[in-house]
């Protein structure tokens, strides 16, 4: 339910805003806006800071103060990017509700001219528009072409409705439960029970979303397994493979199968499924293969199934993180999260980046990734690595104040330098290392390419173990 007309006056009343700055300005998601206001202390009023929330969702447009945390959002959004150029730092000289319309007028004094924020709290065709002092529209919250509610555009009010004495709807004001200021008792009510932005139905969203990632990673694992099992007894592709070797003379052509005789059990007879496009020999080559190909994809299979069971883990524990969350913002904001394709996420570095025991491995896989990692994401202590004669990839160690690069972590940032090179397939390599301020860019060379002093030499060979370790260890992209 939207804030009705009585309600608002209650709200503006409270809040006071008259003679305030609003000193920042955040959208925390698609559908809200927050101020962050203060006024100086008066013989009437006790000034201070306050957090004006509105939120134009259908069936919850509201305003009130808040004095819940506003997370920020992950990337500048139109609207509160306008409002911070024009609007933050300005001077709020009145507020008040336009003809009970559940229209709110802002008049801001501002460095660059008067201007006017309208704020419609209608179900459905809710807005917030600036406009200067001739009536021009500079921006708006939600752009509405069909209203004319464009840049540019001239601004005109909603003609007020009259009505016979009798016939006009007399709005209260809701009794809600508390016992403290309406703005709180509003913004404890919203936060449990309204449709879109109330944690309960946020959390019902996050659950629904929780189940089914849930089920389908539980769906893969499940598949793994079974997998599993099927490589667990590998050992009698290859026996069929020997049955079928040692009566090669009994097998005849073209056959989709054969019983033979199996000389491990008893000389019990053994039914052997066959290609009939192949011949004997071929047919026992193929199990062996598959003997081969389970045998080699185990260990590989016991990773995927372990990466599986972790990302399943954590998923479990993002959930309970998020059911003790009280701020409705807070969950919203992690929902969007979430939900944001993985390719449009807003990485920290523009490389791999692996984490083992305090230390941050950054790995450039291309020329420019190497490049952006030396103009912008590493600093002169941090520790560079290359592989010798190879083309490849720059691996570079976050340095840590007061530390010491261990050996092994040496070896690791090594070995992913190696493995993320054209070197990888011998093995082994050389590698050379040094701090990222003994490195000088060559000029006239093709970007990226340094020229190092005061190098260190370093030999290291691809180990399994090893890589698999560092795997379990990268940040997923």
């Amino acid at each position: 339910m939207s804030l009705n007309c009585a309600e608002i006056d209650l709200v503006l009343s409270e809040l006071d805003l008259d003679g305030s700055f609003i000193q920042e300005i955040v959208q925390p998601g698609f559908d809200s806006l927050a101020l962050f206001t203060y006024k100086g202390p008066s013989s009437s009023h006790p000034g201070g800071p306050k957090t004006v929330f509105i939120c134009l969702s259908p069936g919850a447009c509201r305003i009130h103060s808040t004095q819940r945390r506003i997370p920020k959002t992950d990337r500048p959004l139109r609207f509160m990017e306008f409002l911070r150029s024009r609007v933050r730092g300005s001077r709020i000289t009145s507020v008040r509700q336009i003809d009970s319309n559940r229209i709110i007028h802002f008049s801001l004094s501002s460095s660059t001219g008067p201007l006017s924020l309208y704020v419609r709290l209608w179900s459905g065709a809710a807005n917030i528009i600036c406009v200067d002092e001739s009536g021009i529209i500079q921006d708006v919250f939600f752009r509405r072409p069909k209203r004319e509610e464009l840049s540019g555009k001239a601004f005109s009010l909603p003609q007020s409705i009259k009505a016979e004495d009798d016939q006009i709807v007399r709005w209260t004001v809701r009794d809600l439960p508390g016992t403290a200021s309406f703005n709180e008792r509003l913004d404890a009510w919203y936060a449990e029970h309204a449709k879109t932005l109330s944690r309960t139905a946020l959390l019902a969203e996050a659950t629904r979303r929780y189940n089914d990632r849930r089920s389908r990673l539980e769906a893969a694992l499940n598949r793994l397994l079974k997998k599993r099992d099927s490589f667990l007894h590998a050992d009698r592709f290859r026996h069929q493979g020997d049955v079928l070797m040692a009566n090669i003379h009994a097998i005849p052509s073209k056959a989709p199968w054969v019983e033979l005789e199996d000389y491990e059990n008893n000389n019990e007879r053994l039914r052997i499924t066959l290609n009939p496009d192949l011949n004997a020999q071929q047919n026992a080559a193929a199990y062996y293969q598959q003997y081969k190909k389970a045998v080699s994809g185990l260990a590989d299979l016991e990773d995927d199934i372990e990466s599986t069971r972790r990302v399943l883990h954590t998923l479990e524990a993002e959930q309970l993180a998020l059911e003790k969350e009280e701020n409705p913002l807070v969950i919203q904001k992690i929902l969007r999260r979430q939900a944001t394709p993985k390719q449009q996420l807003k990485k920290k570095y523009p490389a791999l980046v692996f984490r083992k025991d305090g230390w941050i491995f950054l790995v450039g896989r291309t020329a420019a990734e190497n490049d952006e990692l030396l103009r912008r994401h590493v600093k002169g202590s941090d520790l560079w690595l290359h592989a010798r004669d190879w083309p490849g990839s720059y691996v570079f160690i976050k340095n840590r104040p007061g530390k010491s690069v261990p050996l092994e972590i040496l070896l690791d940032a090594g070995t992913l330098a190696l493995f993320y090179s054209k070197g990888r397939k011998a093995g082994t390599g050389d590698l050379y290392y040094t701090q990222a301020k003994y490195l000088r860019r060559a000029k006239g060379a093709r970007r990226g390419t340094v020229l190092p002093s005061n190098e260190k030499n370093l030999t290291v060979t691809l180990e399994d173990d090893r890589l698999k370790r560092l795997e379990s260890c990268r940040d997923s992209d």
